[in-house]
């Protein structure tokens, strides 16, 4: 008899310690954070369509070494922009294109170049990367002629 009450109270314990889990993944997953994705030894996120990814992306920022912004005419987010990051020897280290205004790059320290396509026309930018968040581009296109 004994032994049944300590299987139900270890059954209900599991039960509520497992909704417990669900419940925080699920309040997790639903934070906005868009997938990271990896292009060779470099990990990116980008996004920022939507309240709820625009705000994760920009709360994460502090925790990535580059956070680039990509703005329209007015100051209106556009995505879909090709990005291309060059080390300081010219060599490609990330070739993609953003899923929204934000993207976050995870880069080890060093000076890099930023070449951002939107529309046909290009903009460069040269940071230098020393630590998470301390890098920072915002690349502002005009509307289409």
């Amino acid at each position: 008899m004994e032994r049944q009450r300590k299987a139900s109270r270890f059954a209900s314990t599991l039960l509520s310690a497992a909704c417990a889990f669900a419940l925080t993944s699920g309040a997790l997953a639903q934070t906005g954070m868009p997938q990271t994705e990896q292009q060779g030894d470099i990990s990116f996120v980008s996004g920022g369509v939507g309240r709820d990814e625009s705000s994760a992306l920009r709360q994460a920022r502090s925790q990535w070494p580059l956070s680039m912004l990509f703005t329209g005419p007015g100051s209106s987010y556009v995505a879909d922009v090709h990005v291309q990051i060059a080390g300081a020897d010219g060599t490609s280290v990330l070739d993609t294109r953003s899923h929204g205004p934000y993207m976050l790059v995870r880069l080890p320290a060093g000076r890099y170049t930023i070449t951002a396509t939107y529309n046909e026309v290009t903009r460069t930018q040269r940071v230098n990367v020393a630590g998470n968040g301390s890098a920072r581009a915002t690349f502002s296109f005009p509307g289409k002629h």
